[in-house]
């Protein structure tokens, strides 16, 4: 029997009606209208119907939609927003790094399962910045690929973790000159207080 249920998607609060047991995906595709997760298989195998639960990704053919209540879930469409909340971005960027570099590196071939091997290389970029090959061909185990791109795949993680070090690294650059910026001004007014305490004495003199 359907419940009302309250779930937060892509930092949005959505009400649907919907049996506790239904599965996510059916509430995200048919009730949300959105497109990102995808049915594949069904039974949580091949990785195409993957979101983010509270930043871990998860299997939403198989998660019930009641055990994602008081959780964030964030699917493909607002994995750019998630990362610049992550990464305290003024500006939403169009795109996350992973997203772009999947097309940098022309991986695409059918696409279907491209979802689930963005959201799980996303996941992983937030744990391990810069992993190594074995580290991504570890995490991405379990998602499968019908069109056998996964050297194109294990190049575009690579270079999704190169530009989000490049991406950090300008950032703390950035943060340092502005401390910096505001030392200088801090000393620049704390010799101007002395400064005009100085022709204070002499003036009383």
């Amino acid at each position: 029997m359907p419940n009302e249920i309250k779930i937060r998607v892509n930092e949005r609060m959505w009400t649907v009606e919907s049996a506790p047991d239904t599965p996510l995906l059916y509430v995200l595709a048919n009730d949300l209208n959105l497109q990102g997760p995808r049915f594949g298989c069904g039974l949580g195998q091949c990785g195409s119907c993957s979101v983010l639960v509270n930043g871990v990704e998860a299997r939403s053919c198989r998660t019930p939609v009641s055990a994602v209540e008081g959780k964030s879930v964030t699917t493909l469409e607002g994995l750019p927003a998630w990362y610049a909340a992550q990464k305290k971005l003024s500006v939403v960027p169009e795109m996350h790094p992973v997203q772009q570099a999947m097309i940098d590196e022309q991986t695409a071939q059918c696409g279907y399962c491209y979802n689930g091997m963005i959201i799980k290389a996303s996941e992983l970029l937030t744990k391990t910045l810069k992993p190594t090959d074995a580290q991504i061909r570890t995490a991405m185990n379990g998602h499968l690929c019908r069109c056998g791109t996964y050297p194109r795949i294990l190049k575009a993680v690579q270079r999704a973790a190169q530009k989000m070090g490049e991406a950090q690294a300008r950032q703390r650059a950035a943060s340092r000159r502005e401390a910096q910026a505001r030392q200088r001004a801090a000393s620049r007014r704390e010799a101007q207080a002395r400064q005009r305490a100085a022709s204070r004495e002499v003036k009383s003199e």
